[in-house]
């Protein structure tokens, strides 16, 4: 007998395994271990390792709703599948980005408030996707397909819009960039993954951390401070 409550304690202990020790390393009975149950019940609601790191990918997160008992177990995902989850769920993300709809559009207003909106809206997406940017940044060296996809179409494909925007605003005297327009770039992008991603599995961590929308705030307000020229307007 499945049950439905069982399922998110398993993608939630699996995307911790994973996370902790990597895929290669990582065993369907480490998972049962975690959760005190038998390596066949595991099996009752994944039908493979990957189908488990799979469903840590698209669940863990609670992004997607969990399948339906009759959705079990999940299969096997074939050729190329984990990597077309990703791929989906950072085009989707991608789109809505206030970063993109500014590169986009020429919208008048304070420069300063549409970049405190742009660097919160960064890392409040890549908060609410940590657990499965943090599982293919820990298992990207042993399967290169998911490497490629955030590393590549993810990680590279933000830091470019990041540059296009600075450029523009750069040159319209709003901003006043301290270094290279693609080296700033890639400082506000790696600082959002720190704290949206990274920090949450830091053994180091601060036993006490600020809340989401603080470490949000207070990020904004550093980049908006010490870029943004005063009184500057977008063009």
């Amino acid at each position: 007998m499945r049950s439905a409550e069982f399922f998110p304690r398993l993608v939630a202990a699996a995307a911790e395994t994973f996370i902790a020790q990597g895929f290669a390393r990582t065993q369907m009975q480490d998972v049962a271990d975690a959760l005190g149950v038998a390596k066949g019940t595991v099996y009752g609601y994944v039908e493979s390792k990957a189908a488990l790191l799979g469903a840590a990918l698209r669940y863990a997160d609670g992004v997607e709703p969990s399948p339906e008992l009759t959705q079990l177990p999940v299969p096997a995902p074939v050729g190329g599948e984990l990597a077309a989850v990703v791929a989906d769920r950072l085009s989707r993300e991608v789109a809505e980005l206030r970063l993109a709809k500014a590169v986009a559009g020429r919208r008048r207003g304070p420069v300063a408030a549409e970049f405190t909106e742009i660097v919160t809206d960064l890392y409040q997406r890549l908060a609410r996707h940590r657990v499965s940017i943090k599982l293919v940044d820990r298992c990207a060296p042993e399967l290169p397909e998911l490497g490629e996809v955030w590393f590549g179409l993810g990680r590279a494909g933000l830091v470019t819009a990041l540059t296009d925007y600075l450029t523009r605003r750069t040159a319209t005297r709003a901003l006043r960039l301290p270094g290279p327009a693609a080296l700033v770039a890639r400082t506000i992008l790696e600082t959002c993954v720190l704290w949206a991603v990274h920090l949450h599995w830091d053994p180091a961590r601060d036993p006490d951390p600020a809340t989401a929308d603080t470490v949000a705030a207070t990020l904004a307000g550093l980049f908006t401070h010490g870029l943004v020229v005063e009184q500057g307007m977008t063009r």
